[in-house]
């Protein structure tokens, strides 16, 4: 199989021409619940790769999609060939989208089907327009805890020194902020979004180490002073 990209826990591979194989390192990841995720928001008319839960019955560590092509968002924002500002702001859209599908699973209407980490590098731009990937962080809950997660990803990258797309993902977090507007919650669940990335295995202790100022400048960016922060 052809190997097309690797993230922080899993390998995307080419199956043939019109499918790809997802495969996590970590056998004891059950992709399975993922999928039957996907499948759930594409039928309220989410833009998700189309899935083949059949084919990951018998392997929980494979999930098998439809390929798609075009660049990732960040891929198209880092080359220039897209603002990073109306990246934030699509952003925003695709999250408040998936806000308004009501929850798979959980008997509280005020829960919604969660992304978790969704941020331009997990949002591919093709030919029919943005489609959202990697779902393997979904759950259930309040909507507010999704776009804090998705802000502090973005302000991690703003806040670094050495990172090189720095430069883009402040102008990608105005965005992202202002796109959600009285939907970005700056205080109960961005300090609970810090905790859970703090908590994320798969970051490094520098990331980790960024996630207090990254927390600062979203308050800073959203106008909120120390006494609204409830």
């Amino acid at each position: 199989m052809e190997l097309l990209g690797t993230g922080r826990s899993a390998d995307v591979y080419a199956l043939d021409g019109d499918r790809v194989l997802r495969r996590y390192r970590d056998g004891g990841h059950d992709a399975r619940e993922e999928a039957a995720v996907m499948a759930y928001v594409a039928a309220h008319g989410y833009p998700v790769p189309e899935v083949y839960p059949e084919l990951t019955e018998d392997r929980p560590a494979d999930l098998v999609m439809r390929r798609l092509s075009g660049p990732t968002m960040l891929q198209a924002v880092a080359g220039g060939s897209y603002d990073a500002e109306e990246g934030g702001r699509v952003g925003a859209r695709l999250l408040r989208r998936l806000h308004a599908i009501p929850a798979r699973l959980s008997p509280d209407p005020r829960d919604r089907v969660l992304h978790l980490d969704l941020h331009p590098d997990n949002v591919m731009l093709t030919p029919e327009g943005p489609v959202v990937i990697d779902w393997c962080n979904t759950a259930e809950g309040p909507p507010e805890l999704d776009n804090a997660l998705s802000a502090v990803i973005l302000a991690q990258v703003a806040v670094s020194d050495a990172d090189p797309l720095a430069a883009v993902a402040r102008p990608a977090l105005r965005g992202l902020l202002a796109g959600l507007g009285d939907a970005m919650d700056y205080g109960a669940p961005l300090d609970e979004a810090a905790r859970r990335r703090s908590e994320n295995v798969t970051l490094s202790a520098g990331e980790v180490g960024l996630i207090g100022a990254a927390v600062e400048l979203i308050r800073d960016l959203g106008g909120v002073t120390p006494s609204r922060r409830r």
